[in-house]
Parts: C-alpha cells; sequence; structure tokens
C-alpha cells in the first residue's frame, strides 16, 4: 500500500476513532494525525498477535486501523490529560 493510501485510510480511521473517544479538547487536525499514527500502530499489532493487519483499502483495514488509532487516541488522552485546553 502506497504512503498516500495509508495517509488517507489514517484520515478516516483518526476521524471514526475521534467519534468514539472523543476529541479532548486537541482539535480534529491534531486527531487526524494521531489517527495516521493510529493506522500504523493498529497494523503492527494485529501483525504482532498474529492477525491479517492493514491488506489495502478495505473494510478490514479501515476495522484495523481504527482499533489503532482508538488506541492512540486513549493514549495520548492519558498522556495529554484529555481535557479542553483553554484559549488565552
Amino acid at each position: 500500500m502506497s504512503i498516500v493510501a495509508w495517509i488517507v485510510l489514517g484520515i478516516i480511521s483518526g476521524f471514526i476513532a475521534n467519534l468514539f473517544v472523543g476529541g479532548g479538547g486537541r482539535g480534529l487536525i491534531v486527531n487526524l494525525i494521531l489517527g495516521v499514527v493510529g493506522a500504523f500502530v493498529g497494523g503492527a499489532a494485529f501483525h504482532f498477535i498474529g492477525q491479517v493487519g492493514v491488506t489495502g483499502f478495505n473494510l478490514w483495514s479501515v476495522f484495523v486501523s481504527v482499533v489503532g488509532a482508538i488506541v492512540v487516541l486513549l493514549v495520548a488522552n492519558a498522556f495529554m490529560g484529555g481535557r479542553p485546553r483553554m484559549a488565552g
């Protein structure tokens, strides 16, 4: 899969994961970037446990990358406090 496809898959996954986990006050763009990271994490994690990871742009790959993005967003929420930041 090309890097562009990974990025598109990650953006879609980040958006879906953001709906499940919540924004955490970081903003949509940061959560989409974390989704791209999550796509890589999900693919690697599923491969590590002996399952098929990301195989292309299909439903299974979206599932795998959403799981990875949810994990990444949960970890980010835990380390960054997961609450909205005050402007100013």
